[in-house]
């Protein structure tokens, strides 16, 4: 009943209900030769059926925020989990059969096995940001839909490549920026966009927490059951640490691109979700570890190395926006410690997140405009929200909220923003082409070399 499909890698035609829900060409060899499928087949579902998913990446966030609200979906079932540390597949699993009182979901080490699987209609990437591209790429080969953590990727180059490949595709592509379907950011969104702030001309983002100085962490043999290797992947083979595994990749550049990756896309999503302009024209950033120290990698020992102190410059036509952080010396002189303001000539609007939207007039007889949040505790995002939307869009045909073009270019700010870091100088940016023009070593950090075997995509 499905559309049949080249099995990857093999000659073998089979005709999958994957086939027929994603209507993808699913023997893609190189991103972007085939066409993308026909709309009347592509995100395709019977009414009567369930959205079949496989987890890759099953950390603290994959399982106890994305499994976890995923199996609250009416419409949708997990049948696969993944993760290099066997005993976080293992123990997924075991949740998932538990919730479905069966034993029909397998766990696997190598994201690959998910993918060989012909019932597996989407999937969930909760990885390290360097694992976001090259599996969201063959998912879209394969004909699976794909939700995928924010950021994109974790190079500019790679996030392009993956809008490529979606395109080609055709499959739906959900991208993890869940403060665009939060009901105070909408609402706030809405007032901002009314024009009551007046007219803006620029916009701050900045947050800040607690930290000190860095000691260096002693090197270990990696854990029983942890595929080190794979974990690494296409990035560099650095020595194992408790600092990095569990929980800790995000600080470490091989891995990810900091507080800014973090923490700001969100914000700089804010940003472009308000604004008609697509990109910057120039981004510049600076900081360094003034307070953790300098980084240490030897075979011995290792720190963290993303900055614990960044200030960035993203300067559009009509506006410049800034994004700051620091890892250490919370604000709590300020109303608001973590967020954007907007300054417009009627006053200041700040979006907030568990403190809402406040809108300040400039006119002291104009009364505070307020609105509380409305996020589901007690993590306080709102992925719930995003879950549906996702498992609609498959079913509806229709783009996501968090679309993968838009994402992107979410995305690519902070990776600017730390290509910019990395160079200690700005850059200018050519939003429409994507490029640096006139400055080849700033072009060449868009992309990065890989480990072998992987291949850096196209």
């Amino acid at each position: 009943m499905g559309r049949c499909a080249e099995g990857i890698g093999s000659g073998e035609q089979r005709c999958t209900r994957r086939g027929f829900l994603g209507g993808a060409a699913a023997g893609l060899a190189t991103i972007g030769l085939a066409p993308a499928a026909p709309a009347a087949w592509a995100g395709k579902l019977l009414p009567s059926e369930k959205v079949n998913m496989g987890f890759i990446g099953m950390g603290g966030h994959g399982v106890n925020r994305n499994l976890k609200m995923f199996l609250r979906q009416p419409d949708a079932r997990a049948i696969a989990v993944c993760d290099v540390y066997k005993s976080r597949s293992e123990s997924a699993r075991k949740r998932v059969n538990s919730r479905y009182k069966n034993n029909g979901c397998s766990a696997v080490v190598d994201f690959r096995r998910v993918l060989d699987r012909k019932d597996v209609d989407a999937i969930m990437i909760s990885t390290p940001d360097h694992w976001h591209a090259l599996p969201f790429i063959a998912a879209c080969e394969s004909g699976a839909h794909v939700f995928v953590e924010k950021p994109t990727g974790h190079t500019i180059a790679e996030s392009r490549a993956m809008v490529k490949a979606t395109q080609a595709s055709g499959i739906t592509a959900q991208v993890g920026l869940h403060r665009r379907i939060g009901p105070h950011h909408v609402s706030g969104m809405k007032f901002l966009k009314s024009g009551a702030v007046g007219d803006v001309g620029m916009v701050r983002m900045f947050v800040a927490g607690r930290g000190g100085k860095e000691p260096p962490s002693l090197n270990q043999d990696p854990s029983d059951g942890l595929d080190w290797d794979m974990y690494c992947g296409p990035a560099p083979l650095r020595p194992f640490n408790t600092k990095i595994h569990p929980g800790g990749w995000r600080n470490f550049l091989d891995f990810a691109n900091g507080t800014l990756g973090d923490w700001g896309v969100h914000w700089l999503d804010q940003v472009l979700w308000w604004t008609e302009e697509k990109a910057p024209k120039y981004v510049h950033s600076t900081g360094g570890r003034p307070i953790r120290g300098k980084a240490v990698l030897n075979k011995e020992s290792q720190t963290t190395d993303a900055p614990d102190t960044q200030v960035a410059t993203f300067e559009f036509e009509s506006f410049t926006a800034t994004w700051e952080h620091r890892k250490y010396a919370r604000n709590n002189s300020e109303k608001h410690n973590i967020g954007a303001y907007f300054y417009g000539a009627n006053g200041v609007f700040h979006m907030g997140w568990r403190d809402g939207w406040t809108f300040y007039p400039s006119d002291s007889k104009e009364k505070v405009v307020h609105q509380n949040h409305q996020l589901q505790e007690p993590d306080g995002h709102n992925l719930k929200l995003l879950w549906a939307d996702f498992i609609e869009a498959i079913e509806e045909k229709r783009p996501p909220v968090c679309d993968i073009e838009s994402s992107h270019r979410s995305s690519v700010l902070p990776m600017l923003g730390m290509l910019s870091y990395k160079l200690g100088r700005g850059v200018a940016w050519d939003g429409d082409k994507e490029t640096i023009p006139g400055d080849t070593k700033a072009q060449k950090l868009l992309r990065r070399e890989y480990r072998e075997p992987w291949k850096y995509p196209v």
